[in-house]
């Protein structure tokens, strides 16, 4: 398996971000770690073992970056309102900055999936939901799609931006609509078992279905866990089933 670490100066986060990149072709697999976790997490927790199959075959290329929530939603020394302001430009970053990285390592045609499990589920669905002229599918694992769920009861506008499960009941801008119809790799699975949240993941799938949003929900059973063991299975599935 090819790997490569690379890193930049963001202009959006005003810091040095890395990244990690997989294999040599195929589509882009965009990772967003879980948590306050680092652009490595995948790797350590043998995420690309699992994935080595559909790497080395060409079929996809992922790219792992790092999360910067312990520099927003879960840092409790900072006001909540500046939280909102650094996770607008940890988006920025990835619109900005990661994307046109993807594609100048594959290709313009190339397209990109978000991914992430538990917080990360949450980043992976509002990145792809905020910009499906450029990503062009999600793949969220475990998530809840509340981002209040992580602001210790702060609520305002750009909570609300970046909540899924408050700003798609009220988007009529039929440019979002043409774009979400021309994917057909939106997959939202969760299992039931402990620390999951399967009623979450209901919920937002009757948001998606009653806004005319095609997805692929699937709930596992009580014994699918919120953890590394569930997520090892769950993606190479979804990408041998779905892609």
């Amino acid at each position: 398996m090819n790997r490569e670490l690379f890193g930049w100066y963001s202009p959006a986060l005003g810091k040095d971000m890395p990244i990690a990149s997989y294999g040599h072709y195929g589509f882009g697999l965009l990772l967003i770690p879980t948590a306050a976790a680092d652009y490595l997490e995948y790797e350590r927790f043998q995420m690309m073992e699992s994935l080595r199959p559909f790497i080395d075959a060409g079929k996809m290329k992922v790219f792992s970056i790092d999360s910067i929530n312990k520099e927003s939603w879960l840092n409790n020394e900072m006001l909540p309102a500046h939280k909102a302001i650094r996770h607008n430009q940890f988006n920025e970053y990835v619109f900005n900055e990661v994307v046109p990285y993807i594609k100048s390592n594959t290709s313009n045609n190339t397209p990109i999936i978000t991914c992430g499990a538990s917080f990360g589920a949450l980043h992976a669905m509002n990145l792809y939901l905020k910009r499906p002229d450029i990503i062009n599918g999600v793949i969220s694992m475990s998530g809840v799609y509340d981002l209040t769920e992580y602001t210790k009861g702060y609520w305002d506008e750009q909570v609300y931006y970046n909540s899924p499960i408050h700003y798609i009941p009220n988007l009529e801008d039929g440019w979002y609509f043409d774009h979400y119809k021309r994917s057909s790799n939106i997959h939202i699975y969760t299992g039931s078992g402990n620390y999951e949240d399967p009623e979450a993941n209901r919920r937002f799938s009757k948001v998606l279905w009653d806004k005319g949003i095609w997805h692929d929900l699937a709930v596992w059973g009580n014994d699918i866990h919120h953890d590394w063991p569930t997520w090892r299975n769950m993606l190479p599935y979804i990408i041998q089933n779905k892609f």
